[in-house]
C-alpha cells in the first residue's frame, strides 16, 4: 500500500494486489471450520443434504462418522430434524445447496428452527451468481435477503476460506440460529488467521487519507472492492473498504462513521440488491444518516450459464463497475 494509506497491511494478506493470490473457495473453510468447532464442543454435529463432498461437510463426517447425519435429498427434513437437536442442547449446523437450504425448506427452517429460536446453523454452499455453469437455478441471489427477515436468525457473509472458517467456528459459540453463506468457486484469499474477526462488528480494510466514498461489502467480492479502492487511489479518489461480513445484526455504529466520514456509499454485493448487504445498509442510513448511495449486485435479475468471473463482469459486479459508482455517487453528493 502507498504511503497515503493508512497502515492496514496487518489486516489482510501481503498479496492481495499480486495476481498470484492464493485462490480458495469459500466452502473450504466451511469444511474446515466444522472440524474445528467438532473438536472444541462435542455437542456440534452436522447434516447434509445428498452434497456431503460439494459443501465440504465430509471432513467432519470423517473426523466425527458418530456426529455426522446424511439425511439424503430431504431439506425440510433436515431442518425438522436439526430443529429438535437444537433445542435438546446439540449445535447442528445444516449444509446444503443455498437455493435447497434456505431456498426449498424455507418454511421449515422460518416455522421448527426460527420461531423456536433453536439453536441451528444453517449452512447454504454454492451462494451466488459465481456458481457459474449450473445456472440459475442453482445460483441463490436471495438467500441472505430471505433469511435477514427472518426473526432470530443471524447473517453471515465471510469474505474468503480464512474468514469462513472463522465465521463457522463463530457461529457455533452463538447462541441461536444463524444463516452461513458460502461460494463454489475459488476466490481470493484477502485475509490471514491473524485478521481481527467478530460476528456483527464490520471491520476498516481500506483507508486514504482523505476518503471521499466508503465501499461497504460482503463475501467473496470485498476483494473486487479492494481492487477498485487501489486503481481509485491512483486517479486521487479516496475510499474507505468495509469488510460488512455480518448483515444481520449489522453494524450501525460503523456504517454511520464511514458514511459520516465520507457523505457518499457504495454497497457491493454477490446478490440481489434488493434486501441484501445493500437494503441493511440503506435501512441504518436512513434512519440515523441519509447520503446518496450507489448499489452493485444482481438489478432485479436472474442469472445464466457461464464462467463464473465473465458473470461477475456481465451482471455489473466487476472492478471497473465498482470504480464506475464511486466517481458516479461522489457527483451526487
Amino acid at each position: 500500500m502507498s504511503s497515503n494509506m493508512l497502515n492496514l497491511e496487518a489486516k489482510l494478506s501481503s498479496k492481495i494486489f499480486d495476481s498470484d493470490i492464493e485462490m480458495v473457495p469459500t466452502r473450504n473453510g466451511y469444511g474446515e471450520g466444522l472440524v474445528r468447532a467438532g473438536k472444541e464442543n462435542k455437542n456440534v454435529v452436522v447434516l447434509c443434504a445428498d452434497l456431503t463432498e460439494s459443501t465440504r461437510s465430509h471432513l467432519f463426517a470423517k473426523e466425527f462418522p458418530e456426529r455426522f447425519f446424511e439425511v439424503g435429498v430431504a431439506e425440510q427434513n433436515m431442518a425438522t430434524i436439526a430443529a429438535g437437536f437444537g433445542i435438546s442442547g446439540k449445535i447442528p449446523f445444516i449444509s446444503s445447496y443455498a437455493v435447497f437450504s434456505p431456498g426449498r425448506n424455507y418454511e421449515q427452517i422460518r416455522t421448527t428452527i426460527a420461531y423456536n429460536d433453536s439453536n441451528v446453523k444453517v449452512a447454504g454452499a454454492h451462494a451466488g451468481i459465481s456458481v457459474g455453469p449450473d445456472g440459475a437455478t442453482h445460483q441463490a441471489t436471495e438467500d441472505m435477503a430471505i433469511m435477514r427477515a427472518m426473526p432470530n436468525m443471524k447473517v453471515l457473509c465471510p469474505c474468503d476460506a480464512i474468514e469462513a472458517k472463522k465465521a463457522t467456528v463463530a457461529a457455533a459459540k452463538i447462541w441461536g440460529p444463524v444463516y452461513l453463506r458460502f461460494g463454489r468457486e475459488k476466490s481470493a484469499v484477502i485475509t490471514t488467521e491473524g485478521t481481527p474477526f467478530t460476528p456483527g462488528k464490520a471491520e476498516v480494510f481500506w483507508q486514504s487519507r482523505k476518503p471521499e466514498c466508503a465501499i461497504i461489502a460482503c463475501g467473496i467480492l470485498v476483494h473486487n472492492a479492494l481492487l477498485a479502492a487501489h486503481d481509485l487511489e491512483k486517479e486521487k479518489i479516496g475510499t474507505i473498504v468495509l469488510n460488512n461480513h455480518t448483515l444481520d445484526p449489522i453494524d450501525d455504529r460503523v456504517v454511520k462513521e464511514v458514511a459520516k466520514k465520507t457523505g457518499a456509499v457504495v454497497t457491493v454485493e454477490e446478490h440481489q440488491i434488493t434486501g441484501g448487504l445493500g437494503g441493511a445498509v440503506a435501512e441504518v442510513l436512513a434512519r440515523v444518516f441519509p447520503v446518496p448511495i450507489e448499489f452493485i449486485g444482481m438489478q432485479d435479475i436472474f442469472g445464466e450459464s457461464g464462467p463464473p468471473h465473465d458473470l461477475v463482469e456481465k451482471y455489473g459486479m466487476g472492478v471497473k463497475d465498482i470504480k464506475k459508482a464511486v466517481k458516479k455517487v461522489i457527483k451526487r453528493k
